[in-house]
């Protein structure tokens, strides 16, 4: 699959994702849109109702439209005559009960010649509760002489209650929706991860291809009978041999222990280390190409030998391969807020800001096109990484685009 279809597939997840989303939220809102309403008219035709029986009891005319909805959760009704408190909690009861709105309501009755709530309860349709309420808070009107109000505090609850179908189904489908997304991920990291792998394992075969290469050609010279004759030459294949079996092993070691690490089987062998002795001892065999700073005071610190003297090298190795014209590369040790500070710095290629983050993982290796001119297997810095984090010390990078890189090692003194 190209990487044109992966991204297509992605986009057209995305949005298709985006999609289902948005379209249960609008049918959620509508559908509770719709629930309100349809509440609010049950709630007009049992109160006209109420209305009218008020209105044949006490024997006066009704207004043409006698309840009137003033928020979202309080009705007033037009009574045009006084009305007693424990008949109008009859009505109301039967008639919400008629109309199958089973909620909890509060009523409050208008008293003219006071000119306020004389009277307020708080009843329900589920039960025979019954318990005053407070008369100061209710909303009255001057188009009235005798009205009474019916507020619905838990309105917004029993609209809900009675959606929990449409909710769980939107969580249901968000769920799956979810899961769709997940799925996505994993497969589309498996392939990324499948390329780096397939990446690596060719760079790999190229690297051991070429050592073998050469100790094969050195052997075949060995075995010719004239070299005995030849002690020089004889003395130089011999190293290229050993040269080149020296590389191999280290290479086999690199991803032996790069395998380790990422078991968290890394096997540390703590011992004091002189610092500066270590890196002398590097830095010979780069002779003239490397400036060596030792700066620092106190250069004795807790740790792995072969390890911290492999991470060095990988830094280096690295400074000198992203350097392809006129390097200068230093290795420089200071003392800075109670540590020890190992620094690696080049004046090559440098590291693109996207790029930063992701060299220090597992066969990253900067895309530079269809050219790779700089060999290795992607597991060099990974591999400083898992020494720095097995020792707990802090890695650092700092980086510009054609101006070259730096690496800090900061390791805490202990005494």
């Amino acid at each position: 699959m190209s990487r044109t279809t992966i991204r297509l597939l992605v986009i057209l997840s995305t949005l298709s994702i985006f999609g289902v989303i948005v379209t249960q939220i609008y049918w959620v809102r509508k559908a509770l849109a719709m629930r309100e309403r349809q509440f609010n008219q049950q709630v007009h035709v049992s109160l006209q109702e109420v209305a009218e029986e008020l209105a044949r009891l006490n024997a006066v005319m009704l207004h043409n439209n006698p309840v009137e909805q003033l928020s979202a959760n309080y009705f007033l009704v037009n009574t045009n005559s006084m009305v007693d408190p424990g008949i109008l909690e009859h009505y109301l009861k039967n008639s919400f009960l008629k109309h199958n709105l089973i909620t909890d309501f509060e009523v409050g009755i208008y008293d003219c010649a006071s000119n306020k709530m004389f009277y307020g309860v708080a009843l329900s349709t589920r039960d025979e509760r019954k318990t005053p309420t407070q008369t100061a808070n209710w909303l009255k009107s001057n188009k009235y002489p005798y009205y009474f109000g019916v507020r619905f505090p838990s309105q917004n609850d029993a609209v809900i209650s009675d959606l929990k179908g449409w909710i769980w189904s939107s969580l249901l489908v968000m769920i799956a929706v979810g899961f769709f997304g997940y799925a996505l991920f994993v497969i589309l990291r498996q392939k990324q991860l499948t390329e780096v792998q397939r990446d690596f394992i060719n760079n790999m075969t190229h690297e051991l291809q070429t050592p073998i290469a050469t100790i094969r050609i050195a052997a075949d010279v060995l075995n010719t009978p004239a070299i005995k004759d030849q002690p020089e030459r004889l003395k130089k294949y011999t190293e290229i041999v050993k040269e080149e079996a020296l590389r191999l092993q280290t290479q086999v070691e690199t991803v032996l222990n790069m395998a380790k690490a990422e078991k968290n089987k890394l096997p540390l062998n703590i011992e004091w280390l002189d610092v500066h002795q270590i890196i002398t001892s590097l830095a010979h065999k780069y002779e003239n190409d490397l400036t060596v700073r030792l700066n620092a005071t106190e250069p004795y610190i807790h740790a792995d030998r072969m390890h911290f003297s492999n991470a060095i090298s990988n830094l280096i190795d690295n400074a000198f391969k992203y350097t392809p014209q006129n390097p200068v590369i230093l290795l420089e040790t200071s003392n800075e807020n109670g540590a020890l500070v190992v620094s690696v710095k080049d004046n090559g290629i440098g590291i693109a800001p996207e790029h930063r983050s992701k060299v220090f993982k597992k066969f990253y290796r900067v895309p530079t096109g269809n050219v790779h001119n700089v060999k290795g297997f992607g597991i060099g810095l990974s591999y400083v990484h898992q020494i720095a984090k097995a020792h707990h010390w802090k890695l650092q990078l700092t980086s510009e685009v054609g101006k070259g890189s730096e690496f800090k090692i900061s390791i805490p003194l202990k005494k």
